[in-house]
């Protein structure tokens, strides 16, 4: 009996020792697959670790040897840095037909080139001094050079040579001297008072201040030389023009200003274009459309200028309509006051796009001085009234293609003027 007791006893004890035995095993199992995986993922990390570093040590030298492969300009050079040069380059077929007598017999073809490049050099951070060569002659109102006289080269002139004085003690200001582009501004770029090629000589300055939460108002001004006289009085320009720009939330914007400008010593005095290369079709070479008495101007010239400009997105094409008024107020003549308004639609920017614009004026003969006023519409210069349309195709980055239209009629000799250009234009 105690055999069995003992032998019960036993088999009770192994069956309540054994399995916790067993489960020990495998935790003690477990905890050496847990220390193999953390070494093993110990050491995934440290090879990460090295990868990373060479990953880095080999981004840092890659860009070390593009630094070294930049070049460096030597010192005595380093101011082209500060250079910049533009141009560009116009081929134009023109085709022109002038009434006379009720007949159409001064038809005219020709091919004329314009090519300009100019340098735009900084001085310093307040200092920009500028200067451009140009095709064409001594007019100050062209720069096309007619494609002519057996092939014989062409003449270059200097067309810009002006600094430009912007401190930055006074923001918004600048002040120009020299041969400068026109600081007054023209409403849609138009030529009814000064030609678009005119380049004055002299000094000027303008002022943009903040007008407002969205507008900005705009000052312009200069003094300028005509021409000097060794032996009598120089003749002079003097201008003043400001305007106010407001812009609204819907991206469109109105524009609208004034501007006074006084030509000095110019009645009794002979014409002002006697040296320069007159164009073929002129009504009057001498005075382009000013009244004279023999070889001398009847009239002075103090202008008064009163202009508006609208701009606002048709859907997604931007439109702007302009007016521009102008008045003589001490004309010798009642033949006193010009006018021109116009519009444009869409922007030629982007390859395949396009814009086109429309213009009408009226110009009286003694409204502003001809010699400097739009060299194209009806052959030049006043005394004359019509249209002009204009097309341009972006056929290209930098390549544009314009078609130029004139329908217009001179007063002198109530005979009608049409004018053809056909362009190509490079940009660079």
């Amino acid at each position: 009996m105690k055999k069995w007791i003992w032998l019960m006893v036993v088999v009770l004890v192994l069956v309540g020792v054994l399995p916790k035995m067993a489960r020990a095993d495998e935790v003690s199992e477990l905890k050496k697959q847990l220390a193999e995986l953390t070494q093993r993922i110990e050491q995934l990390e440290a090879r990460q670790r090295l990868k990373e570093k060479s990953l880095e040590q080999e981004i840092a030298r890659v860009a070390e040897q593009k630094a070294e492969a930049v070049p460096v300009l030597p010192d005595n050079i380093k101011w082209i840095e500060n250079v910049k040069i533009s141009g560009d380059l116009r081929y134009r077929h023109e085709s022109i037909d002038a009434e006379s007598g009720g007949d159409w017999d001064q038809g005219h073809n020709r091919n004329r080139i314009r090519a300009r490049i100019g340098i735009e050099a900084r001085v310093n951070d307040e200092t920009d001094v500028i200067f451009r060569l140009a095709s064409g002659s001594a007019d100050p109102v062209s720069t096309n050079q007619t494609l002519a006289d057996s092939f014989s080269s062409k003449e270059l002139w200097l067309d810009l040579a002006y600094f430009d004085w912007h401190p930055a003690s006074i923001k918004g200001f600048n002040a120009f001297g020299g041969k400068m582009a026109n600081p007054f501004y023209r409403v849609g770029k138009n030529q009814l008072i000064w030609d678009s090629d005119l380049n004055p000589e002299g000094l000027a300055a303008n002022y943009v201040m903040p007008f407002g939460e969205n507008g900005k108002l705009h000052l312009n001004g200069g003094g300028f030389w005509v021409d000097e006289s060794s032996g009598g009085v120089d003749t002079s320009l003097w201008g003043i023009q400001g305007y106010l720009k407001h812009n609204f939330q819907n991206k469109s914007y109105l524009l609208g200003g004034a501007g006074y400008f006084d030509y000095g010593n110019i009645a009794g005095r002979g014409d002002l274009k006697n040296t320069w290369n007159t164009p073929w079709d002129s009504t009057d070479p001498s005075f382009f459309g000013n009244k004279a008495t023999g070889n001398t101007f009847d009239s002075d010239f103090d202008l008064i200028e009163a202009f508006a400009e609208y701009g606002f997105n048709a859907g997604s094409m931007p439109v702007t309509v302009y007016g521009d008024y102008v008045h003589n107020t001490v004309a010798a003549t009642n033949e006193d006051t010009g006018w021109l308004i116009g519009c444009k639609f869409n922007k030629a920017k982007e390859p395949g796009s396009w814009e086109a614009s429309y213009d009408y004026r009226d110009l009286e003969a003694d409204a502003t001085l001809g010699s400097f006023s739009d060299s194209d519409f009806k052959g030049g210069g006043t005394d004359g009234k019509g249209h002009r349309f204009g097309f341009k195709y972006q056929l290209h980055k930098n390549v544009q293609a314009a078609l130029t239209y004139f329908l217009n009629e001179r007063y002198s000799d109530d005979q009608d003027y049409r004018r053809l250009q056909a362009d190509l234009i490079y940009k660079f």
